[in-house]
């Protein structure tokens, strides 16, 4: 049966146009018109995405799996104090999901690769909150827990958030409706100037994950004396500091590739390694997260911010809105392009056989 499935070829860097590029990628390549079929029949087959789009999707389940066991087992609607543990693994399964969506069907075409990857910048937005939302209510060290830092740390990281999906949409594009528009074919800036779109979305990302972090790089590298919350939960911190650091060292050199272009083309690109290392990061993340929850339970309850639905389910459901707005806002100059040139190309026929009729 898998005999009679013919699977996409694959072509060069020179084959595909530049919106397709990749730094020290040279062969491997979809076809940049795919169907969604032929994107999904790539996944059975080698191209430079597809480690990117299963080391992202398989993930996922284990995320789901570990949302779905906290909700079930532990009872979380029942209990405030464990919302915002679920709320971080909700997010750990939206942001892989998005990426192993936006890697499969970003070669349908480049205003579909744009979309694609504006949705997964989003999920990495909610993710962020997902983290700040969990560290408010688990990991803030105890001398910092209540004060006037703690009160206002999940106002400003929403806030990031939402910078964190607009800058990073703008970093391929421009300003919608401004920069583009359904008539723009060579657009900015990522089209003129990669480098500084690259710098753009690792400011976008490297932002809101150090503002995230403070309260936890305070508490296991400055703290000292009482207060300090120094627990065996630290050595897992420690674990997710390090990952997180090697993933955004990997996201923003390209190595190995850049070293031996077309070396890594399929195994072993610095994209790949960046998922890796990401979900590892997120794992150990996950598992300090958990720990801290179960160990610092009692005078956390005690001492601690109340969780409630306005600084935990509601800032969620603010921030999902207003980054599908800005998505939306984005999109919509590609995809009145796409339905104008549609259209165009729908008269073309009608044009030409009137033109034979009255010839």
């Amino acid at each position: 049966m898998l005999s009679l499935i013919r699977l996409p070829r694959v072509f060069t860097i020179n084959q595909v146009p530049k919106v397709f590029h990749e730094d020290g990628i040279i062969s491997g390549y979809r076809h940049p018109r795919s169907s969604a079929t032929d994107c999904i029949l790539s996944l059975f087959q080698l191209t430079n995405e597809t480690l990117n789009i299963w080391t992202h999707f398989l993930p996922t389940w284990y995320f789901l799996w570990k949302l779905v066991t906290v909700v079930l087992i532990q009872t979380a609607w029942q209990d405030s104090f464990t919302w915002p543990l679920v709320i971080f693994l909700l997010s750990c399964c939206v942001y892989p999901l998005a990426s192993s969506c936006a890697h499969t069907f970003s070669s349908m075409s480049a205003r579909a690769r744009h979309i694609c990857f504006f949705f997964d910048y989003g999920a990495l937005s909610f993710y962020s909150l997902g983290s700040a939302i969990s560290y408010s209510a688990y990991v803030f060290p105890d001398k910092w827990v209540n004060g006037v830092f703690h009160q206002s740390y999940l106002p400003i990281a929403l806030l990031n958030s939402v910078l964190c999906t607009s800058v990073a949409c703008y970093s391929r594009l421009g300003l919608p409706f401004l920069q583009y528009h359904r008539d723009t074919i060579k657009r900015f800036p990522e089209y003129q100037s990669p480098k500084f779109s690259k710098y753009l979305r690792v400011v976008a990302f490297a932002y809101p994950y150090l503002f995230d972090n403070i309260p936890l790089f305070y508490r296991v590298f400055l703290c000292s004396g009482d207060g300090c919350t120094d627990n065996d939960t630290n050595i897992l911190h420690y674990n997710h500091i390090a990952l997180a650091l090697l993933t955004g060292f990997l996201f923003a050199t390209h190595l190995p590739e850049r070293l031996a272009p077309g070396s890594f083309d399929y195994i072993g690109h610095s994209h790949q390694l960046f998922h890796v290392c990401g979900i590892l990061g997120t794992h150990f993340q996950m598992k300090a997260i958990e720990q801290d929850m179960v160990t610092r339970h009692a005078w956390l309850r005690e001492h601690s911010i109340p969780i409630t639905l306005n600084n935990s389910v509601c800032a969620v459901l603010f921030c999902v809105l207003v980054n599908l707005i800005i998505i939306i806002l984005y999109s919509l100059p590609l995809l009145s392009a796409a339905d104008r040139q549609r259209k165009r190309h729908q008269r073309a026929p009608a044009k030409a056989s009137a033109d034979s009729v009255t010839s």
